[in-house]
């Protein structure tokens, strides 16, 4: 065998192993492609899914943040109404019936009235009713559309 030949068959071995060497690392990339495009498709139907979630949550937030705002500002104008005049509050309570001496004591006879405290602790309560009405709606939508999909 000739050195000319020796160096051809050394150079086509060379480029054989070169070749396989190639073809199995091209494997090894083309499995990982497919595994990270794979990969990538999830996380994208997953990122979709987190962001019709939070529209979701957004427009449930939005909703009973005005339903609560509106509760609140019918309270505030009943609030005013009573204290204009224009409308009355009206409890249900047993008055002391006025005795014989009572221009002696001085009573004022006119219509019971609440205390201004009594009257702001009302109004307090009637808020915070509301805003607890609307909390307990807001978190039963939310378990509802969020939790127990």
């Amino acid at each position: 065998m000739s050195t000319a030949t020796k160096i051809w068959l050394g150079v086509c071995g060379t480029l054989a192993v070169s070749l396989l060497l190639i073809l199995h690392l091209y494997g090894g990339l083309k499995d990982n492609y497919q595994l990270l495009s794979s990969q990538f498709a999830e996380q994208v139907a997953i990122n979709k899914d987190y962001k019709s979630r939070i529209q979701s949550l957004h427009e449930l937030d939005t909703m009973y943040t005005q339903e609560l705002t509106n509760a609140k500002t019918e309270i505030d104008s009943l609030r005013d109404a009573v204290k204009s005049g224009t409308k009355r509050l009206s409890v249900k309570a047993d008055c002391p019936k006025a005795g014989a001496d009572t221009a002696k004591v001085g009573r004022d006879e006119s219509s019971p009235r609440l205390s201004e405290a009594t009257e702001r602790d009302y109004w307090r309560l009637r808020e915070m009713m509301a805003e607890n009405e609307k909390q307990t709606l807001y978190l039963q939508d939310y378990i509802n559309t969020q939790c127990l999909k």
